[in-house]
């Protein structure tokens, strides 16, 4: 029997909302709602892949370890997932609720395994199997409530390529992720997902400022659908000469990377700090 617009419309009111996705980054009044777009930006060695990992794992833990316990798809645009590293950070984060009276039934290896169910990987390697792969998941998206995040990266993957194959028509070297891009518009508005993605800075001019790395760049469709964005720094080191040998390979292994979150409409913006450990990112 067909479902009814009705019990269409109830059973996507029950997809979860992620503003509690990660407090410390987005504004006090919360991070993304339904149907928003996050977009992590920033140049390489930023921390931009921890800290997608770090809130990847947020919505696959389970709600004893701290986690949404909700369902995601991970769109890999760049073949650079590392499944290794993602997997010792979960079990980092499952270890401390798996040693106390916590409600995680069954071993160590049950609670990984049901953490990695709610993880669907795609890859792309082009603007056109992207455009092709939304498609694709939006059966997914209208038949699993529990599936609430969408992951892109990176969104700018295929920036040169597409400008490649445009020629001189700028209009050719955007149409493709136009395309991404209301279709996305589309399944955020009828399936109330969340989309996360990261988007590599340009190399700044040799005229211009700092900032020139910070500008959007991506096409306009792609820029009207972001309401978060965090970009993404790397923070400099404290000259100080009088520092210990130790005390320096300890900053060194610390590397304290900056996050500045922008929402859009009247919210403050926020910023926060971060650094790496073995186990993930770790708020200073």
């Amino acid at each position: 029997m067909s479902e009814s617009g009705a019990q269409l419309f109830a059973r996507l009111e029950a997809r979860r909302c992620l503003k509690e996705i990660e407090p410390r980054l987005f504004p006090e009044d919360g991070g993304p709602d339904h149907g928003e777009v996050v977009e992590l930006y920033g140049t390489e060695g930023t921390g931009k892949t921890e800290l997608l990992y770090h809130l990847l794992c947020r919505c696959v833990l389970p709600k004893a370890a701290g986690g949404l316990e909700v369902d995601v798809v991970f769109v890999d645009t760049n073949y650079s997932l590392d499944m290794l590293r993602l997997v010792s950070i979960i079990d980092s984060r499952l270890n401390p609720a798996l040693s106390t009276s916590s409600p995680i039934a069954g071993s160590d290896e049950e609670a990984l395994r049901s953490c990695l169910s709610r993880l669907l990987v795609v890859h792309c390697s082009s603007s056109s199997q992207l455009l092709l792969t939304l498609h694709f998941l939006e059966n997914s998206f209208s038949s699993r409530p529990g599936l609430a995040l969408l992951l892109i990266d990176s969104i700018s993957a295929f920036y040169w390529l597409d400008r490649c194959e445009g020629g001189a028509s700028f209009a050719k070297q955007e149409d493709k992720l136009s395309k991404c891009s209301e279709l996305l518009g589309r399944l955020l508005r009828d399936y109330r997902i969340t989309v996360l993605a990261t988007c590599h800075a340009l190399r700044r001019s040799h005229r211009g400022t700092s900032s020139d790395s910070h500008r959007p760049y991506l096409c306009r469709p792609w820029q009207r659908l972001v309401t978060h964005r965090l970009l993404c720094r790397r923070q400099e080191a404290p000259n100080n000469g009088s520092a210990a040998a130790g005390s320096s390979e300890e900053q060194g292994r610390r590397q304290v990377f900056t996050v500045h979150c922008t929402s859009r409409g009247t919210r403050a913006p926020r910023s926060s700090s971060f650094y790496v450990t073995d186990g993930g990112v770790e708020f200073t």
